[in-house]
């Protein structure tokens, strides 16, 4: 019998838009689901709005945007201000795909987490969202 209490955290991995290309989605939900997490793929051209109605559906924990179109400046802000107009900016956003690395800091101010690009190790990504979302269910449960 285990008597581990960590909890498993759900994860929505999102592609919006009409970017129609989800090689690098799959891989990180997969490598997400072999490292404990529950995902939830929302399969492609969603808009910000699906998106967010999905994670409050589901109950998530995070989101993750794949984009690999050039309407990452557009698409993941307006993912966060849906969370943000919803109460439900406990639900962090970090994204992925070909993203310059000039546009990155932007992002950040727009209240993304983290940006993942490509070659980054799935590992990289698993240990980041791990720390990540147990860090911030320990400072609610404070």
């Amino acid at each position: 019998m285990s008597t581990s209490t960590e909890r498993t955290f759900r994860v929505l991995i999102g592609k919006p838009g009409l970017d129609g290309h989800d090689r690098g989605a799959k891989v990180i939900a997969r490598a997400l689901r072999d490292a404990g997490f529950e995902v939830i793929y929302s399969g492609l051209h969603q808009t910000p709005e699906m998106l967010v109605s999905i994670a409050l559906q589901e109950d998530v924990d995070c989101i993750g945007l794949s984009i690999l179109s050039g309407a990452h400046n557009t698409l993941m802000p307006d993912v966060v201000a849906l969370l943000e107009d919803e109460d439900a900016s406990d639900i962090f956003v970090f994204g992925g795909g070909i993203i310059p690395d000039e546009d990155i800091p932007r992002l950040k101010d727009a209240g993304v987490v983290e940006i993942f690009t490509p070659g980054t190790p799935t590992t990289e990504v698993v240990a980041f969202l791990r720390e990540e979302c147990t860090r911030r269910l320990a400072a609610r449960q404070d």
